[in-house]
């Protein structure tokens, strides 16, 4: 068992939703599951009119065959259903465009009840393209244009807060270039994607925001269970850190680990000789801090080096 938790498990607000009213659940459950990427929806009723929304509720679900799906829900306080989705039962395409910091204003703006038949575009001020494939526009200043035909619309309910599920296969995507690296791929640096949280809160995908993990697509760490029993009891060390310092495959071995002692570490050795307790906060403390330059092999030869003592 992992001991050295922050976090009190016995401090839990226990909710059932059925106990509770939409307004209130729609806000837990809108807090608590975020960041949620935006699809700018464009849709086309049968007139002609062009409509333009925002919906957080949206993700990818596949890539073979390519597929998007997003929830225009029925309003909370009317019942109502919105445009996007009436436009959709009616003309079964869309445009998804993503949504990054440059156009977060716009998009917001967008979100405004206008009366049907009122193009959004307009209002926001973005510019309508013509799509490659299906009728809805696209938004030229998004920096990612998907035109998806709609296969399914799954409806969830028929009271206030009820989701559609509109299930759309994407048939062409634009892409500008300013976004791509010099691989032709999108480079998430330059893209600045936005997301929404919970109440007014979005979130900006940037430098100070971004992190990289190495995902073990192909590598099998050791896990938690084989961690020592010091560091799973450790003062210092958090989850987050154990589960870096589980995800190794191989441990160093002690010759490398000593002569990284002999190198790297004699100094604190020798400073705190005679006094070890001190001696393993102060490893630990410096294991952290290599974790967080993901130099996970350095970490693992500093934390075995007081073990090798």
């Amino acid at each position: 068992m992992y001991l050295c938790t922050a976090h009190n498990y016995a401090n839990m607000l226990t909710i059932d939703p059925k106990e509770i009213p939409v307004a209130k659940l729609h806000h837990y459950l809108l807090g608590a599951v975020g960041p949620r990427p935006i699809a700018f929806a464009s849709t086309i009723d049968k007139e002609g009119n062009d409509n333009l929304a925002p919906f957080s509720f949206f993700n990818v679900f596949s890539a073979n065959p390519p597929i998007m799906v997003f929830s225009p829900a029925r309003s909370g306080r009317t019942n109502t259903t919105k445009d996007t989705y009436n436009n959709i039962k009616e003309v079964p395409e869309v445009v998804i465009n993503i949504v990054n910091y440059a156009i977060v204003h716009q998009m917001s703006l967008a979100s405004s009840p206008f009366a049907p038949g009122i193009s959004e575009f307009e209002k926001a001020g973005l510019s309508a393209i013509e799509s490659d494939t299906i009728r809805p526009k696209r938004v030229a200043e998004s920096p990612v244009q998907f035109e998806c035909k709609v296969i399914e619309v799954k409806e969830l309910g028929d009271q206030g807060g009820a989701g559609n599920l509109v299930i759309c296969e994407v048939l062409k995507i634009h892409i500008n270039e300013a976004v791509l690296n010099e691989d032709q791929m999108i480079d998430q640096h330059k893209i600045e994607l936005v997301s929404r949280m919970g109440g007014n809160w979005y979130c900006k995908a940037d430098e100070n925001s971004m992190f990289e993990i190495t995902k073990p697509i192909t590598t099998v760490g050791i896990g938690f269970d084989q961690l020592p029993n010091d560091l799973m009891n450790s003062v210092t060390l958090t989850g987050n850190d154990l589960g870096q310092l589980a995800g190794i495959e191989v441990l160093p071995n002690e010759t490398d680990v000593n002569e990284y002692k002999l190198i790297e570490l004699s100094d604190l050795f020798v400073s705190l000789e005679d006094e070890p307790e001190k001696l393993e906060i102060e490893l630990h403390t410096k294991a952290k801090a290599l974790l967080s330059e993901n130099k996970l092999n350095e970490a693992w030869m500093t934390l075995l080096a007081f073990n090798n003592g």
